[in-house]
């Protein structure tokens, strides 16, 4: 099969060829990433990540990675770059303790599509008094710039956890952005001028346990009056997912914002669950997911049904342990509500990332 490079069915040709190669050398594709393959051995693993054509190869099989490369060049014409430094946009840094991941480069491309040179830098992405809503006629006028700057922020959470919930308030209103939803894409670009250095660290000869935070801010939404779900998980003291997500349904009560809060964070540790065990890599404990509404756990709302339901099986299956944390402790409010100065610094802190001290 062949397929001229830019043609419409070149991605598809190119998807089809590299795949079947790689199942027949003795990889698998992985069942819960569809772009991950791994073949395993009696030696140790191989782990190939493909996105388009752009590939990272690791695992703990030497023999095997100093011989995958020389056999993908026989089938394809490729380069070797040697030790990850950059991939994709993100930075990556090895030290004697593990990786740090960064995204210093993309985000002075970032910050050259608006003039920054008189701004200053502000200590925090966002006010705590900040709650956007759609009420306003006086509409920013160039709403392809409000497009390509939040778009390019989205891309920036990837390794910025500091900023997910005031870039998902932003997002929501890309159709129809008005000055008030540009002055705070300001305000984050502003924040990001005096923390360029900021990441995500991973931290090598970590427990493999699970941990994850979830909450939801209440009826937070001043248009709507739906609330925010948000989660940190970690893989011992690594962050390794985050998100902000308006909820789908208004609810009535806290706890039934919590606890579609807690489904939806189950789901997603059940993903992981599955990931690794794709790598060969199991848990001896099940996760635990902290919660700081205590009367989640017993709620019984018909309108919830369905996600208890789900929630109590994991429980009861022993594939979760779900526990109470106080709200002072509780690290997902960093992705669920603007936060005062001292708060968000606090809560920040404690994502183990890769976090110098400010420059302003």
């Amino acid at each position: 099969m062949s397929a001229l490079y830019g043609l419409k069915q070149a991605l598809r040709a190119w998807f089809h060829r590299f795949p079947a190669f790689l199942l027949n050398i003795g990889f698998k594709s992985s069942h819960s990433d569809h772009s991950m393959f791994i073949k395993h051995s009696s030696v140790g693993i191989l782990i190939l990540l493909l996105y388009v054509d752009d590939i990272i190869i690791t695992g703990s099989d030497t023999v095997g990675l100093q011989n995958l490369f020389p056999t993908l060049q026989q089938e394809f014409s490729m380069t070797y770059l040697r030790d990850l430094h950059y991939f994709l946009g993100l930075e990556a840094t090895g030290t004697k303790d593990g990786l740090v991941l960064t995204q210093n480069r993309y985000t002075l491309d970032l910050s050259k599509r608006i003039d920054l040179t008189d701004w200053k830098p502000v200590s925090a992405p966002v006010s705590p008094r900040s709650k956007l809503s759609s009420n306003d006629v006086d509409l920013f006028p160039d709403i392809t710039l409000y497009r390509s700057l939040v778009g390019g922020l989205q891309y920036l959470n990837m390794t910025r956890p500091d900023i997910t919930y005031t870039v998902n308030q932003v997002s929501q209103f890309m159709h129809r952005p008005i000055q008030y939803h540009f002055l705070d894409v300001k305000h984050i670009l502003r924040y990001l001028k005096g923390t360029l250095s900021h990441g995500i660290s991973f931290w090598r000869n970590n427990p493999m346990q699970l941990t994850t935070f979830s909450d939801a801010d209440w009826g937070g939404d001043p248009d709507t009056s739906r609330s925010t779900t948000g989660h940190c998980i970690f893989l011992g003291k690594n962050l390794i997912s985050w998100g902000s997500k308006k909820q789908p349904t208004v609810y009535t009560r806290s706890t039934e914002a919590e606890y579609r809060a807690l489904s939806s964070t189950s789901a997603e540790l059940t993903w992981f669950r599955y990931l690794l065990h794709d790598l060969g890599s199991y848990l001896k404990q099940p996760p635990i997911l902290y919660c700081d509404n205590i009367s989640a756990t017993y709620s019984r709302s018909k309108h919830i049904q369905i996600h208890y339901h789900f929630v109590r099986e994991r429980i009861s299956s022993v594939h979760l342990q779900l526990c109470y944390i106080a709200t002072t402790h509780q690290l997902a409010d960093l992705v669920t509500k603007g936060l005062s100065n001292a708060r968000f610094r606090f809560l920040y802190g404690k994502l183990s990332c890769c976090l110098p001290p400010c420059t302003y």
